[in-house]
């Protein structure tokens, strides 16, 4: 199974509402454009989550504040460095993301059982378009981009 990507969300402000959106543009070590977190040199550009492991926690997509979503690709088994093709865009990825108590306000012991699991950060190697549907293509640190 190819992975793809299955939701894209943006948060216009901080704890504002995340909103569903079609296609996005991903910005040259920034972000998503319209995304609040997209700034540059940030380290947190974009959380990438995978759609078994919110299933696995009865989590619809975007209810962790995660802007990329995929489904065939195990996120949390992606070395650092790894890059990720999707779209128009080249991603590579960064550190875990660490549940907060924004998890913990969801549903109480959240928190603790997504330990690891709550996605990971990726950073935004070359810019460009990404849309839900877009096929999602892994390379080992090290290889040539795609």
């Amino acid at each position: 199974m190819s992975a793809t990507v299955t939701a894209l969300h943006l948060a216009p402000a901080r704890r504002a509402p995340v909103t569903p959106v079609p296609h996005a543009v991903a910005l040259a070590d920034a972000g998503l454009e319209g995304d609040h977190h997209a700034r540059p040199g940030s380290r947190r550009q974009v959380l990438l989550m995978d759609d078994d492991t919110l299933r696995h926690f009865a989590l619809a997509p975007g209810e962790v504040r995660e802007q990329v979503t995929v489904r065939g690709l195990d996120v949390h088994a992606l070395a650092p460095g790894t890059r990720l093709a999707i779209g128009e865009a080249l991603f590579e990825v960064a550190q875990p993301c660490d549940p907060c108590a924004f998890i913990e306000g969801l549903r109480p012991g959240l928190q603790a059982a997504m330990q690891g699991r709550r996605g990971r950060f990726v950073r935004v190697v070359r810019g460009g378009r990404i849309a839900v549907g877009d096929a999602v293509s892994a390379s080992s640190p090290g290889e040539p981009a795609r």
